[in-house]
């Protein structure tokens, strides 16, 4: 069929190349719309729903929010996980879904439980779904400096919060703008209780009072001499001034009592959960921009970039905008990095055509079809919705070599065919039908055998497919990209080569013998060959220890999920003990920032503390995140590199009480959502009782710290926090006729300021907070004393109707799938992460006691690593049952079939030992580079006993059938044949070279799949030019003993 579609195509030459061309044109549309990313999107789908409880201890957030939200939400459709996070003030319930689930479908499910939920939760916790968008989708972050010093925190956050936020969410793509850091302004109405006693005025009067003050309403309308007037009432608090005149009570002698009597108002600054600070050099205000799920990040990041210039000029005199972190560098350094290996690969592929074709012209067939190759793929990518990133992009590097084998092995045997017959017809010159004759005879020699090797290079990617999660949405794009890229080559192979073979092979084709490589090879392979003839079994035997031999290495290799990729930027993320105040914070945060300042590569440092106003950002008080952008490679120092500047950060920044933790960012990001755990691995312990949980956390760190390799293990704290616990005692209130409610208000609103409302100044809103003042609150005595006025205007104290005393209790409390969990972060450097989780496993398991109901779980990459691997034990041999079913296909003979994939072990030989080598760990990475080099060597093993087969063939047509014709015919097909054959090895390899020793962005990645395949490439063209023809002769042998099998042969 395929020999038919040859013909057929250089019958059709005109339409053809017509084709060819509206798919160039196709290709070139499609590149300019693919969108471009560093890495693909990995993020899990899901929705966040955060819940404001303000001034509420995590205890009760959890139990009167956290825990209604994860239970309902379990039972929503496709979710797979519902983790809680219950903070001071604020929960966060994050819903993750199944694969494949459309996310606007899933927000729209979360919003329905979310419905049926709402009635159990408290009336002041204020639920709202995140926006539509991951961690992941962090792609900008800014900070706003003020050099005229004319600006405070609360001007600068007033300017972000109110001005700068809006205009950004207009950008295309921006699913929301985080502030981060500054001082919110606030309204402070501290009342003196004394003066309330005074007056006999509960503080709820007051409350009642503000709220009535601050409003406007309207008249509807009046018309007067024919025209409509709207009435308006003014009334909103515009001032100080306002605050203080606001009437609370008359006395008995008609004397007005105003707020400014029993109060004092003062504008200040709220209570907050986030700091931010930029270069050690103090606090700043800053903002950062989160991108919805799957869109083109480099585009949003110029559109932010453009708007933030046009913003400049409306900012005040001296306020700057300063960028922070900008995903868009590493995505061009890492695309641009690929494009230029592309480009490089591309130049010693021809390089190669043209050393042993020793023809120009013929070589322009292969690298005319490598470009239309590629374009294709990238026409499927475009609308399959796949970008152009690290991993698409290395798809088709590692395919290109292989790309070209087709046209390679082709063009080599239409020199083969022209020789011949201008051997036959020494003095007649090929022209016109004859000429396509000859070369439509040479395509469909070898075309079929082709196009069914590159079929099998297509579908060996099968398992890669089939990953799922985190590890799938990694190696899919690579997966697709390559076999797109490959299916378009053997499409080629059949329709556009044979036509380009027949316009460009022309003028003088040197003879092979002419081509000094050729005589070098035929003269280095010849006499080898004969001695694997003369003795086949001992070969077998030689090739079998090999392969036994390799098993040791193999033993030695470790295992991890993904090398570290060098994003150009770092996130140092310590964590502090739990019940940091901010003031603390902002202190250790300012340290650690001006230590790492210090390092001459870095060029900017932004420092967080606690979170940032968007619900994609669940972090405590005492959880630093630190964005760290590094100078340009060219200004550090002479053999500096990422690991070597990471040490040297790890010795500077030594403060007590934080434990150092340096992360890639977006590797981070991803590791939070899917995992929650911020390190490679996490141990999870899951109950029901915190204080057991904490205890068992604590065993696990001390059992991990002395495992080797383990550079920290942090167990969080779930007991640090510290409580003021106010027990009512109930009979006591009700003798003066108090009620629980009434003495919380007292406690909310007096010791805890609860804010009543907000300002309206213009397009800005600020907060109206009522307290006592800090003086008569700041002690254990001061609260118990705290005085009061009941609504009869009874006097009392606090510890009149209350117990007061101090505890522990939890800092913050996680939930995942409704059980309480506590973590333990783990860091791993020096050692790959498999062995090592292995024996931290076995230290677990000998030194911790788990009591009934409680488990323990294994998290972070380890958990992908796990996953991945448990998948491909079960899709790798179906593929390999697929190659031998196309394989036969190809040759029709089970012996033949199999032949060839019993050759396929030894080629994993090379992959191997250069693993070993290089010391890589075995990843997911270097996995597909060993499935990548499977269906590479099955080609290989189908070139060759392509040849052997069409030599042997030849012999039997003329009724040769003897052992020496047999042997004569071996050393025809191997020896003869050695040009095509080194030709498809150097192409391949001189595809994968640039790719081994390249450096840059997405190297490290695709070193680790490269590798196995270039050690791979070293060993299978041995197997197949030695092993292959041993075989190949001890099958046949057999077989030509009978003249039955002769007979049979010559009518097959």
């Amino acid at each position: 069929m395929m020999a038919r579609l040859i013909r057929w195509s250089i019958g059709n030459r005109f339409l053809v190349l017509l084709a060819t061309l509206m798919i160039a044109a196709w290709g070139v549309y499609s590149v300019m719309r693919t969108p471009l990313d560093a890495l693909p999107d990995l993020s899990d789908v899901q929705v966040i729903i955060r819940t404001t409880y303000p001034g509420q201890a995590p205890r009760i957030v959890e139990n009167q929010v956290t825990y209604p939200l994860t239970t309902t939400m379990l039972s929503v459709p496709g979710a797979k996980t519902v983790r809680g996070y219950s903070f001071f003030g604020d929960s966060y319930v994050y819903v993750l879904f199944e694969d494949g689930t459309d996310l606007y479908w899933a927000r729209s499910r979360v919003l329905e439980y979310l419905n049926q939920v709402q009635s159990r939760l408290p009336a002041a916790a204020k639920a709202s779904l995140g926006p539509d968008a991951t961690g992941v989708g962090w792609i900008y972050q800014y900070a706003l400096i003020d050099r005229s010093g004319k600006q405070d925190a609360g001007q600068l956050r007033a300017l972000q919060d109110w001005f700068l936020k809006y205009e950004l969410k207009t950008v295309p793509n921006v699913a929301e703008v985080a502030s981060i850091g500054g001082m919110v302004r606030q309204y402070q109405v501290v009342l003196d209780p004394d003066k309330l006693a005074a007056y006999a005025i509960p503080h709820t009067k007051v409350v009642e009072a503000i709220q009535k003050a601050n409003q406007e309403a309207g008249g509807s309308v009046l018309e007067l001499g024919e025209a409509e007037y709207m009435v308006r009432a003014s009334g909103y608090l515009q001032s100080l001034e306002d605050f203080r005149s606001v009437p609370l009570m008359t006395s008995a002698a008609g004397v007005p009592v105003r707020l400014g009597d029993v109060a004092r108002i003062q504008i200040g600054p709220e209570m907050r959960r986030g700091i931010g600070e930029l270069d050690g050099e103090g606090e700043a205000v800053g903002g950062v921009i989160i991108m919805r799920s799957g869109k083109n990040a480099l585009e949003t990041i110029a559109a932010v970039k453009a708007k933030l210039q046009t913003l400049q000029t409306s900012l005040p005199k001296g306020v700057e905008i300063v960028p922070t972190y900008d995903r868009s560098g590493l995505i061009e350094r890492a695309v641009d990095n690929l494009t230029f290996k592309l480009l490089e690969e591309f130049l010693v592929v021809a390089v190669v055509c043209f050393i042993f074709l020793f023809h120009l012209r013929s070589a322009f067939v292969a690298i005319i079809s490598l470009p239309l190759g590629i374009l294709a793929a990238f026409i499927v990518m475009h609308y399959q919705g796949v970008n152009a990133n690290i991993m698409s992009l290395g798809g088709i590097a590692i395919a290109i070599g292989a790309m070209v084998d087709a046209a390679v092995v082709m063009i080599e045997n239409a020199h083969k065919h022209l020789e011949h017959w201008a051997h036959d017809h020494p003095d007649q010159k090929l022209e016109g039908e004859a000429r396509w004759r000859v070369i439509g005879d040479a395509a469909a020699e070898v075309g079929p055998a082709l196009f069914f090797s590159l079929l099998i290079i297509t579908l060996s990617f099968i398992p890669v497919f089939t990953l799922e999660a985190q590890e799938g949405r990694l190696f899919s794009p690579l997966a697709f990209t390559k076999t797109y890229a490959m299916a378009a080559a053997a499409g080629l192979s059949v329709t556009l080569i044979p036509v380009l073979m027949g316009y460009l092979i022309r003028g003088r084709i040197p003879d092979e013998k002419s081509n000094p490589l050729n005589r070098v090879l035929i003269a280095l392979y010849r006499p080898m060959l004969e001695v694997v003839l003369r003795a086949p079994k001992l070969t077998l035997l030689a090739a079998g220890i090999v392969l036994v031999i390799s098993l040791w290495p193999l033993q030695h290799i470790g295992g991890e999920f993904m090398p570290r990729l060098d994003e150009g930027d770092l996130l140092y993320m310590p964590s502090a003990l739990p019940g940091l105040s901010a003031g603390k914070a902002g202190e250790l945060l300012q340290q650690t920032d001006r230590l790492i300042k210090t390092v001459p590569e870095v060029a900017s440092v932004y420092g967080k503390a606690g979170r940032a106003e968007t619900a994609t950002d669940p972090a405590p008080m005492e959880m630093f995140e630190t964005t760290i952008q590094f100078k340009p490679r060219d200004q550090w120092r002479t053999g500096m590199t990422q690991d070597k500047l990471v040490e040297e950060l790890d010795r500077i920044v030594k403060v007590p009480g934080l434990s150092n933790i340096w992360v890639p960012p977006i590797r981070n990001r991803i590791d939070m959502l899917a995992t929650g755990i911020k390190s490679p691995v996490g141990v999870k312990v899951a109950g029901t009782d915190l204080i057991t949980i904490d205890r068992l956390t604590g065993e696990i760190e001390r059992a991990l710290k002395d495992v080797p390799g383990v550079t920290s293990a942090l167990a969080e704290r779930l007991t640090g926090g510290r409580y003021i616990d106010v027990n009512i005692k109930r009979d006591a209130a009700s003798r003066f006729g108090l009620n629980i409610a009434d003495v919380q208000s007292v406690i909310s609103t007096a010791v805890g300021g609860e804010n009543i409302g907000e300002t309206v100044e213009g397009l800005q809103r600020f907060p109206i907070n009522v307290r006592y003042p800090r003086e008569i609150r700041d002690s254990l005595e001061k609260l118990r004393s705290l005085p009061f006025v009941t609504e009869r205007g009874q006097r009392l104290i606090l510890a009149d109707v209350a117990e007061i005393h101090i505890t522990d209790g939890p800092p913050m409390l996680r939930s995942e799938n409704a059980r309480l969990s506590g973590w333990v972060y783990v860091d791993i450097r020096g050692r790959d992460l498999r062995s090592a989780v292995q024996d931290m496993q076995k230290a677990v398991t000998d030194k911790v006691k788990l009591p009934p109901g409680y488990s323990v779980s294994w998290s972070g990459q380890f958990e992908f690593l796990e996953r991945a691997t448990a998948k491909l034990k079960v899709v790798v041999p179906f593929t390999l049952l697929i190659i031998f079913v196309l394989l036969y296909l190809t040759f029709k003979r089970f012996d033949e079939a199999f032949l060839i994939m019993a050759t396929l072990p030894f080629a994993l030989v090379g992959g191997i030992w250069l693993l070993y080598i290089l010391s890589y760990n075995l990843s997911v990475a270097g996995a597909v580079g060993f499935i990548a080099l499977a269906g590479v060597s099955a080609e290989f093993g189908v070139i060759m006993l392509l040849y052997l087969k069409t030599a042997w063939d030849d012999k039997l047509k003329q009724g040769k059938t003897s052992t020496a014709d047999l042997l004569e015919a071996i050393r025809e097909g191997a020896v003869l044949r050695v040009r095509p054959k080194a030709m498809t090895v150097a192409v391949i390899l001189a595809g994968l070279f640039p790719i081994m020793w390249g450096t840059g962005t997405g190297s490290e990645v695709m070193q680790r799949i490269a590798a196995p395949m270039v050690g791979g490439m070293i060993t299978a063209p041995l197997l197949s030019m030695f092993v292959i023809p041993a075989v190949y002769f001890l099958i046949r042998r057999k077989r030509e003993q009978s003249p039955k099998a002769i007979a049979h042969h010559n009518w097959a």
